[in-house]
């Protein structure tokens, strides 16, 4: 007989144990497989400083700053001695580094902003980090200041390849520190700063500069930096079990000042000579009673952030698998009243500051964390800059460089892990901004020229030759000394640049 009535309850009981018991053991080998294969993809933290200099952190020499976090991930990690940015400026620093192409062949190459929010975009057909990443069957998301792409266009976050996104999608707006939204995917949502303090402003129609209560105005209640860290930390939460790609471009340390009170009175303690940075006649962001106090402040909040970051990771025991880069998209800002560079040493001893292609503009501080792979404590000199972390990142997730197409990144694994790995043969920038330059390192060698688009065609095509490893500041323009290095250098420039009718170099594209 079949009937299941006449089958004795125990054995009945039985086999439903078993069969439960079977299909818990293959649930739990199935899962047992799936964090097996994750566990060979390291999760990816990517902190991305804003106009942070190669010497304002103390692993890079820096006395004023305190930056405790950022400079035990040194100590626990590898520091790079001649990390270059993408550009000498926001958006197109962070084109290379989404899309792994220097910026004579980038999409952006220049700042460029679209009414009333946002940046021109990158391009759908650009393959971007996120992209790759997602690919492998990483959970991504971007946290802080995103600036290449406006609300809803083809160079959206959500459109290149993030899952998550919280933050500024507009530099401008990012200027503000206590803005009125942000940007929670592709849904705004509003901050408790009412009103909201503007990023560009002048002190009240008769306000006394002298008198401290005069820059109330510029604080808020709703600091954005901290919503932002907040959801980055929610995110490593949320895909804790599962490979992730944080890419968190903080709006930090870009002016204007804008720092809470509990973070600035220890260095009001320190007595500086602090003179107000009042704005004049207009020009700069929001005025500020103690600049130098301010500043040091905002990137010691930063490092703060990065401690939150660390902190968690060891919680949830993904220290070990866990590879976190810190860097920056390019050197301290030039606007010297509000941020002394000067005063701390921010770029010493490099020549230049943001928005040139001198060292001071484009060498930034570069940071790597990675347990299993990196020794700690250790110094790499091999030169890199930001599109290498594309084929990088693709290579420790899994991809075939082979894989990559229209990259000009080189993968730093080898270096990464301790390896010998060859010198590039050269590193290319050009930069349509500020007067126009191009730029290309090549070992010791760096020739620049300036003025593509501003000087006569004649003397913008002049080559200025430095040798780095006996002239880190650029003093001594040693070119007619030796004409074949030149000679190398402008075939190169002459090679990488491909003209772009939205951000052209006048002088060689005319």
């Amino acid at each position: 007989m079949n009937d299941r009535s006449s089958v004795p309850h125990w054995i009945a009981s039985f086999a439903a144990l078993l069969l439960t018991s079977l299909c818990l053991h293959s649930s739990c080998v199935a899962a047992a497989d799936q964090n097996s294969g994750s566990s060979d993809k390291p999760n990816i933290v990517y902190i991305f400083a804003d106009d942070l200099g190669y010497a304002e952190l103390g692993c890079y020499g820096q006395k004023k700053i305190r930056t405790p976090n950022i400079d035990r991930l040194a100590k626990e990690g590898i520091k790079f001695t001649r990390g270059y940015s993408g550009n000498a400026v926001c958006a197109p620093s962070r084109c290379t580094l989404m899309t792994g192409k220097h910026p004579g062949h980038a999409a952006v190459r220049n700042n460029s902003e679209v009414k009333p929010e946002g940046q021109g975009p990158i391009p759908a057909t650009e393959v971007t980090i996120a992209e790759v990443l997602k690919k492998q069957g990483y959970a991504t998301g971007a946290f802080g200041k995103w600036g290449l792409g406006y609300p809803g266009s083809e160079g959206d976050p959500l459109n290149q390849g993030f899952d998550r996104f919280f933050g500024y999608n507009c530099q401008r707006h990012a200027h503000s520190y206590y803005p009125d939204y942000l940007w929670d995917d592709d849904e705004r949502i509003s901050l408790n700063n009412n009103p909201p303090v503007p990023g560009h402003a002048n002190l009240p129609k008769g306000a006394d500069p002298a008198d401290p209560k005069s820059y109330d105005v510029f604080k808020g209640q709703d600091y954005a930096p901290d919503r932002i860290n907040a959801q980055a930390l929610k995110f490593i939460h949320d895909n804790k079990d599962r490979p992730f790609f944080l890419y968190y471009p903080t709006i930090i340390p870009h002016v204007a000042l804008h720092v809470p009170d509990e973070e600035l009175q220890p260095y009001l303690k320190l007595n500086w000579n602090d003179p107000p940075f009042t704005r004049g006649k207009g020009y700069g962001y929001t005025p500020h009673f103690t600049p130098r106090s301010a500043y040091a402040a905002m990137i010691t909040r930063m490092d703060t952030y990065v401690g939150r970051v660390l902190d968690l990771l060891e919680e949830l025991n993904l220290v070990e698998n866990t590879i976190v880069v810190f860097t920056s998209d390019n050197g301290t800002t030039h606007l010297k009243a509000e941020v002394d560079y000067d005063f701390f040493e921010s770029v010493k001893p490099l020549r230049g500051l943001k928005g040139s292609l001198y060292e001071g503009g484009i060498r930034v501080p570069l940071v790597v964390r990675w347990p299993s792979k990196v020794k700690a404590g250790s110094t790499s000199d091999h030169l890199t800059g930001l599109e290498d972390w594309l084929p990088t990142l693709a290579e420790v997730a899994g991809v075939n460089a082979e894989d990559l197409k229209d990259v000009d990144g080189i993968s730093l694994l080898k270096t990464l892990q301790g390896k010998p790995q060859s010198e590039r043969d050269f590193l290319y920038r050009e930069f349509s901004g500020y007067g126009g330059f191009q730029a290309v390192w090549m070992g010791d060698w760096k020739g620049i020229r300036t003025g593509l688009n501003r000087k006569p065609k004649v003397q913008a095509r002049q080559i200025e030759l430095y040798n780095l490893r006996d002239d880190i500041s650029e003093s001594n323009d040693v070119a007619e000394k030796h004409p074949e290095i030149v000679s190398r250098i402008r075939k190169i420039m002459h090679r990488e640049h491909v003209p772009s009718k939205r951000f052209p170099l006048k002088a060689l594209d005319q």
